[in-house]
């Protein structure tokens, strides 16, 4: 982090009641519980003077307390933008990231990167984060988010389906852009967005990004040429990240 600029913050929301995996925050990952893991992560990003972890759940205040600043929220958010948006209203920072509470294995350089694209852009609202898809499966896997953009880097749409259609070669996924949760926001921008009701792209796709779209909010992509980052939604998932962890573990210790 970085205490010399401090127009950056980032906001991990994190709540207890995933259906999938509940108190999902709390999941314990080679020891550590997972919100800390995200948490340490964004430590190691240079340009955010502060790393907040934003929660309505007593049981993961307690537990994140110990090595992180912690802020308790509202019960009644609908979303982690929501949650994020009621811990910056008290905060200074101009730039706000919010960061989701289950990729407890992020490059801490996609925060900075999210960060410079709006100190570097004043046109942009909010900027958010793109990777190339890896294949035809995933281009149809509807819960992976495809995202297309403007020759200036400007996401123009979200989508659920396979974007861009190629004519000419259905589903080869050729240019295609896996797009990643991560947004940072301008904090009057952040201001506006929680304050605008669902529109009916955001409720048809499920994708809050559409709001902004919707109302004219400009969203940059910056675009990464590596995998996308490990997300834990499913017990899959989870135990594919305690893989992970491990074989992580296991070569720090023998290259020792």
């Amino acid at each position: 982090m970085n205490a010399a600029n401090n127009d950056a913050v980032v906001v991990i929301p994190a709540r207890y009641a995933s259906t999938r995996i509940p108190g999902k925050p709390l999941a314990d990952i080679g020891g550590t519980p997972m919100i800390e893991r995200v948490y340490r992560r964004a430590c190691l990003a240079k340009l955010p003077a502060q790393v907040i972890v934003a929660t309505d759940d007593e049981r993961i205040y307690e537990a994140a307390a110990g090595f992180a600043e912690v802020r308790m929220t509202g019960t009644g958010h609908q979303s982690g933008s929501d949650r994020v948006g009621e811990v910056a209203a008290g905060l200074h920072h101009g730039i706000v990231v919010n960061l989701q509470g289950d990729l407890p294995l992020l490059d801490p350089a996609l925060i900075d990167d999210l960060i410079a694209a709006l100190r570097a852009d004043p046109g942009l609202g909010m900027a958010t984060i793109a990777v190339p898809v890896s294949s035809s499966d995933e281009l149809r896997d509807p819960s992976i988010v495809k995202v297309v953009c403007d020759r200036g880097g400007r996401a123009l749409y979200f989508s659920r389906s396979p974007i861009p259609f190629d004519r000419d070669d259905p589903g080869s996924g050729k240019g295609a852009l896996h797009h990643i949760g991560i947004y940072a926001y301008r904090r009057a921008t952040l201001s506006s967005f929680c304050s605008l009701p669902p529109g009916e792209l955001e409720k048809r796709e499920k994708l809050e990004q559409l709001r902004a779209l919707e109302n004219g909010i400009v969203i940059g992509v910056v675009r990464h040429d590596g995998p996308a980052p490990m997300e834990v939604d499913t017990p899959g998932e989870l135990e594919k990240v305690r893989a992970a962890v491990a074989d992580l573990t296991s070569g720090e210790r023998a290259a020792r």
